[in-house]
């Protein structure tokens, strides 16, 4: 982590990390990496989806030949 965990807060992640079976340092930069990647998925899913494209040649003659003289 870039900040500084107080005296509690260090203890506390210490607890999780010997509960997950890690040391500290990585249980702190698996967090960290599970941070980048749900921050990556949430910037993915928050782009506009692309502009629907234009209909091809084909698809455009059919829909002429459909139309009511």
């Amino acid at each position: 982590m870039t900040k500084q965990m107080s005296e509690g807060q260090r203890a506390y992640e210490t607890k999780r990390a010997a509960k997950a079976g890690m040391s500290l340092e990585k249980w702190l930069s698996q967090r960290d990496r599970e941070r980048e990647q749900e921050a990556r998925v949430r910037a993915e899913a928050a782009k506009p989806p692309p502009a629907p494209k234009k209909p091809g040649f084909f698809s455009r003659l059919l829909e002429k030949a459909q139309k009511p003289l």
